[in-house]
């Protein structure tokens, strides 16, 4: 029963990561139809929605059948209820994907990213694009330290967004309200979608060590510094002779 159960642990943990990487496809396809003005590609995005749809209710399914399969232990509790809530993380990434292709389609021919605020879009989908990339590598290696990245890589996301608000602000905004609701809509779209990237990279390093971030950030401090000082004390030896001591 054990193996039966380890294999289906194995599953599950490749199907988050098969799931994440549709996912990041999806944003890089509303991406190209947000700044190519590409229609085909935003019904594209559209349609990989029911391919979302298997891979969470298989995901879901298969994490009510690992609970009641046999008691896990405390990680591979932590790996099942981590993974159902990551699940649902990564759902909610596509149907922000979705929402970015929806506007690229309502607006076509036109572009519904204004000039001005080019660069800053394209910086934003530069930023998501590395992290859905370093989000198959969390959900492959369960790295708390590369899951701990997670968190800087939003934080440059929602500086960009905070931007987005002030350009938008000004009073000398050259284009209708109508694109200044588009702009502030899609710059939502690309937080909320890095938010739920960090959502994912905290239950990662709870899964992995036990601890949450802000825990395990003052853990590896503490370690950092015995180090630090174990480094010193020895160089001291070295120095002086062990006699010394």
């Amino acid at each position: 029963m054990r193996t039966v159960y380890q294999e289906q642990m194995r599953i599950f943990a490749h199907e988050l990561a098969v799931m994440a990487d549709q996912v990041r496809q999806m944003m890089s396809q509303a991406c190209d139809a947000l700044f190519n003005q590409d229609i085909d590609t935003a019904e594209q995005v559209l349609t990989s929605v029911t391919a979302i749809e298997e891979l969470r209710q298989s995901a879901e399914t298969r994490s009510f059948e690992l609970l009641a399969l046999e008691g896990p232990v405390a990680r591979d509790l932590r790996q099942v209820v981590s993974g159902t809530y990551i699940v649902e993380d990564l759902a909610r990434m596509a149907a922000l994907a979705v929402h970015i292709a929806r506007t690229a389609r309502r607006r076509h021919p036109e572009s519904a990213v204004p000039e001005i605020t080019q660069p800053y879009f394209r910086e934003m989908a530069r930023l998501v694009d590395g992290i859905g990339e370093k989000l198959h590598d969390v959900l492959v290696t369960y790295d708390p330290e590369k899951a701990m990245e997670l968190a800087l890589d939003d934080d440059a996301v929602d500086d960009l967004h905070e931007h987005m608000f002030h350009i938008t602000g000004k009073k000398e905004w050259p284009y209708p309200v109508s694109a200044a609701v588009d702009v502030t809509l899609l710059s939502r779209f690309f937080e909320r979608y890095s938010d739920h990237a960090v959502n994912i990279g905290t239950r990662v390093v709870y899964l992995a060590t036990g601890k949450r971030p802000q825990e395990y950030e003052l853990s590896r401090r503490s370690e950092e510094q015995q180090e630090t000082m174990r480094e010193q004390f020895d160089e001291i030896r070295r120095r002086y002779g062990s006699d010394s001591f």
